[in-house]
């Protein structure tokens, strides 16, 4: 709905805040330390520290990243709710 004041017309802020929080965005940056969440222990996966290298496209409702470890010759693609900040 819009109201008319003063000869314009302001735009209804509940329609822009609505959309604002239905926009997600990630919770880790390219460049953040992580560590796999120990409530995925089945994860045939070092322990310590992976460096967030890419931020994905949102799969199933859900963020992933692409994160490395030093200690691995590889690199993984994980969903956002495996992973904690270091």
């Amino acid at each position: 709905m819009q109201r008319v004041q003063r000869g314009y017309i302001k735009p209804d802020t509940t329609m822009r805040t609505a959309y604002v929080n239905a926009v997600s965005i990630h919770r880790f940056a390219v460049g953040n330390m992580v560590r796999l969440n120990r409530a995925f222990p089945l994860r045939n996966a070092l322990p310590g520290a992976y460096e967030v290298l890419a931020q994905l496209p949102e799969r199933d409702g859900e963020f992933q990243y692409r994160i490395k470890s030093d200690r691995e010759p590889y690199q993984r693609i994980v969903k956002e709710d495996e992973l904690e900040p270091a």
